[in-house]
């Protein structure tokens, strides 16, 4: 079968798109905001774009953006934290529309901790961490002025947890464990690993 993209609801077009381009990495964005409150959010349209430059959209939620876009153009900083098996049922309660004023670390029960560089605290128990500082934004048009928005961030540190590191700047993976994003409410773990070597 063949479908015309413009011919879907955007029901039946998330679910072919999203149950096709897996598995997806998961993206848990923490922000703050002008008085302080800590927001912290996943998001799986997420990957990297270069040395180091990531990306990642959101939608907005009912017509109003969502607090983590909010945050973000308000100054500019974020950081990525990446999501382990360990943490994936406290990632998956952050995606819970909760008030602007309610922390999601609190929420989650996870570590907040200050960053080097940004204002925005990391997830202590997040094995690997990225400062960011937004350098680009783009909001694809929509008819119903509802469309996502696409950061781009610079990485303007890093954080590792030793246990993750080998050798001349390798990852571990057994101890790494990442999780990754599916459909619905499916997700994976990584499973056989196999190599060809790049002509």
């Amino acid at each position: 079968m063949q479908f015309d993209p413009n011919n879907l609801d955007s029901s039946s077009l998330y679910k072919l798109i999203t149950g096709s381009i897996i598995p997806r990495p998961i993206a848990w964005i923490a922000t703050i905001d002008s008085n302080g409150i800590n927001n912290l959010a996943p998001f799986s349209y997420f990957n990297i774009v270069g040395e180091k430059h990531i990306m990642f959209s959101t939608a907005k939620n009912k017509d109003q953006n969502k607090d983590t876009l909010s945050n973000i153009l308000s100054n500019g900083e974020f950081v990525l934290n990446m999501v382990t098996e360990e943490l994936a049922e406290a990632m998956n309660t952050t995606a819970a529309e909760l008030p602007s004023d309610e922390d999601e670390f609190v929420y989650a029960k996870v570590t907040p901790i200050d960053s080097e560089l940004i204002k925005p605290k990391r997830v202590k128990e997040s094995k690997i961490s990225f400062e960011c500082k937004m350098i680009h934004t783009y909001t694809m048009p929509h008819p119903e002025n509802n469309g996502a928005t696409m950061i781009v961030g610079e990485i303007v540190m890093m954080h590792f947890d030793n246990r993750v590191l080998l050798d001349n700047y390798k990852i571990n993976m057994e101890n790494y464990k990442p999780v990754s994003r599916l459909a619905g409410s499916n997700y994976s773990k990584i499973g056989e690993i196999f190599s060809i070597k790049r002509i």
